[in-house]
């Protein structure tokens, strides 16, 4: 007699799901983070959540994934000073559109989000994409003197980012990285096991540098500062961590900065002010 096609299916499934396992410390890091991920997103007009954590960890593509090319970087000794950039507030936010699962914007989900009683102007993934392409792209990334980048969400997760990843260009094709990192936790490079880009735990404290000065910026600040003189005022043992506002209007408040500062009389957004950072330090270290 021949097995009903509905009992061997569901059997490779289950099968499927334990072959494609990733290793302990890659279960407990989603153990970690599942619990949070996607908790408040709307999905088709009703009130579920935008993605089954539980279920994308039991498939665990993972290792399936195209991966992102690598960028060439001088990275030298990784225990001299540096800068972390940390981006916060970041609108990345993943919600079931239709049948497919999307990264929300404000041009292309305008519809969708008012049926939920969201704000559009609210999400605007594409802060994220301007700001780290002015990171990565940056002589100071490219001089080996990017430790790293740290991307919060509005909801509360972390993201890490390798200096040597190769941020895509167009939004579109950015849109689809983080869509996938979002939905497996960890990107790879290409043809590689190394993690470019993954979700980690919080807080983000416990991963900066020991020595570093850890400074915010905000134009509602009272201290108005030069920040090339301002910079300059740091020793080269001193690790700067720099704090930027990724949201499209408001300001960070954060518990862990040393420092709250404004380097214009003027909002400027997200992007213009890591690059002014950039120049800085640029300046400061003699980077040509």
């Amino acid at each position: 007699m021949v097995r009903p096609y509905a009992v061997k299916g569901k059997k490779r499934k289950k099968s499927e799901g334990k072959h494609y396992r990733e290793e302990a410390d890659e279960q407990q890091q989603l153990e970690a983070v599942k619990r949070t991920m996607f908790h408040k997103t709307a999905s088709n007009g009703d009130d579920e959540q935008a993605v089954d954590t539980e279920k994308d960890g039991a498939n665990g593509d993972i290792d399936e994934l195209d991966g992102i090319p690598l960028a060439p970087s001088d990275q030298k000794d990784v225990n001299r000073a540096g800068v972390t950039f940390i981006l916060e507030k970041a609108s990345l936010e993943v919600a079931k559109v239709g049948k497919t699962y999307q990264l929300l914007n404000s041009d292309d989900h305008s519809n969708f989000l008012r049926r939920n009683n969201r704000n559009p102007a609210d999400y605007r993934p594409d802060i994220v994409h301007q700001a780290l392409l002015m990171i990565l792209d940056s002589v100071l990334n490219k001089a080996g003197m990017l430790r790293a980048v740290y991307v919060k969400t509005d909801k509360g997760d972390l993201i890490e980012i390798k200096p040597n990843v190769r941020i895509p260009r167009t939004f579109k094709r950015f849109a689809g990285i983080m869509l996938q990192l979002l939905q497996k936790l960890s990107i790879n490079a290409v043809g590689k096991r190394e993690k470019l880009m993954k979700v980690i735990r919080n807080p983000v404290t416990q991963y900066l540098p020991l020595n570093s000065r850890k400074i915010g910026l905000s134009y509602s600040s009272e201290k108005l500062v030069k920040l090339q003189d301002y910079v300059e005022t740091y020793s080269n043992d001193t690790s700067l961590v720099f704090v930027v506002g990724a949201m499209a209007h408001g300001k960070v408040e954060t518990d862990y900065t040393d420092d709250y500062i404004a380097i214009s009389s003027y909002p400027l957004s997200a992007a213009v002010c890591i690059g002014k950072i950039c120049v800085a330090l640029e300046n400061k270290w003699n980077l040509l």
